[in-house]
C-alpha cells in the first residue's frame, strides 16, 4: 500500500536514505531541505512522486505552512520522520550556552514542532505514523557530546510521552537510537567546539581524534537503516524504542548496566525517604 512520507532534511546522509528507500517501495515522499537548489535535485529522479520543500525547521510559523501545504497539495501525512538535526561536539564546561541553545532550537523544538504541525491531521484521520531519529546518545550518556545527547535524551522522552498520549488514536510513535553510521554527521555535519582548557586533553583529545578517524568509515549503512526503518512503518505493534546498529546495541546494554548498578547500590537509601508505612 502507497503512503505518503514527510521527511526532514532529506538533502544527504539518513534523510535521503530514508527517503530514496521510502521511494522505491513505491511511496509518495515530501522531502525538506535547507538550501533551495537541492529541491530539483532532490524531485528529479522520482517521476513526480518526491515533492521538495525549503524549510528551517525551527521556524515554527514555516513548519506550520509547510505541513498544510504537503497536507494540501500531496497529500494526508501517513508517515513523518522527524530527521532534521545536527550534532555539537565538545565538553561541557568549553561548549557555550549558544551551542546548547541552538542544538535545542533544531533537535528538540523543531522536532517538536513538526510533529504538532502534523499530529492534528493524524489526530482526525485517526491513524499515522511518527519518526523521531534519535542517536544512542540518547539513551547512554556519552562524553565530549553532552550538548548532543542531552537533546537526543530530550527526544526519546518526548516520543515515550507522546507515544503513551496517541496509542488510542490510532498513531504510532517510534523512537530511532542510532549509532555510528556512513553520514556527513560526524564530519561536515557537526559542529566542534573549540579547545580551550587542558585539563580536559586526556579525556577529550582521544575522543575527537578517534571520531574523525572514523568518519566515512562508520559501521552503519544507511541504506540497511532505512529498509528497517520500512519495516517498522509497515508492522501492526511498531516499537516506541528502536536501535539501529551493533555499536548502538552493545553501547547501550553497557550504559544501563551501569545505570541497574548503581540503582541497586543505593537501593537501601532510595528507600528510605518515605514516611513509615501507616504515617
Amino acid at each position: 500500500m502507497s503512503r505518503t512520507f514527510l521527511i526532514t532534511g532529506v538533502s544527504s546522509g539518513l534523510g535521503r536514505a530514508f527517503a530514496q528507500q521510502a521511494l522505491a517501495a513505491g511511496h509518495v515522499v515530501a522531502g525538506t531541505v535547507r538550501d533551495p537548489g537541492q529541491i530539483a535535485e532532490f524531485e528529479a529522479p522520482a517521476h513526480g512522486r518526491a515533492t521538495g520543500l525549503l524549510l528551517d525547521v525551527t521556524d515554527d510559523a514555516a513548519v506550520s505552512r509547510v505541513v498544510e501545504d504537503v497536507e494540501t497539495r500531496v497529500g494526508p501525512v501517513d508517515v513523518l520522520i522527524s530527521n532534521a538535526g545536527y550534532g555539537v561536539e565538545g565538553t561541557v564546561e568549553e561548549s557555550s550556552m549558544d551551542d546548547l541553545r541552538r542544538q535545542f532550537d533544531v533537535n528538540v523544538y523543531g522536532t517538536v514542532a513538526v510533529i504538532k504541525a502534523v499530529l492534528p491531521y493524524m489526530r482526525r484521520r485517526r491513524g499515522g505514523h511518527i519518526v523521531t531519529v534519535s542517536s544512542m546518545a540518547g539513551l547512554t550518556a556519552l562524553p565530549g557530546v553532552a550538548f548532543y545527547g542531552a537533546s537526543k535524551f530530550a527526544v526519546e522522552g518526548i516520543a515515550a510521552s507522546l507515544a503513551q498520549e496517541v496509542a488510542h488514536l490510532g498513531v504510532h510513535v517510534t523512537s530511532l537510537a542510532l549509532g555510528a553510521f556512513r553520514t556527513d554527521w560526524a564530519g561536515r555535519s557537526m559542529t566542534r567546539v573549540p579547545r580551550s582548557i587542558p585539563d580536559y586533553d586526556s579525556v577529550f583529545d582521544p575522543i575527537r581524534t578517534a571520531r574523525r578517524a572514523k568518519d566515512s568509515n562508520q559501521p552503519g549503512d544507511p541504506v540497511r537503516a532505512a529498509k528497517a526503518l520500512l519495516a517498522v512503518v509497515d508492522a501492526d505493534k511498531p516499537p516506541v524504542h528502536l536501535v539501529l546498529g551493533i555499536d548502538a546495541l552493545n553501547l547501550i546494554e553497557e550504559g544501563r548496566q551501569r545505570l541497574s548498578d548503581d540503582i541497586a547500590a543505593w537501593a537501601d537509601l532510595s528507600t528510605s525517604t518515605n514516611f513509615p508505612a501507616g504515617q
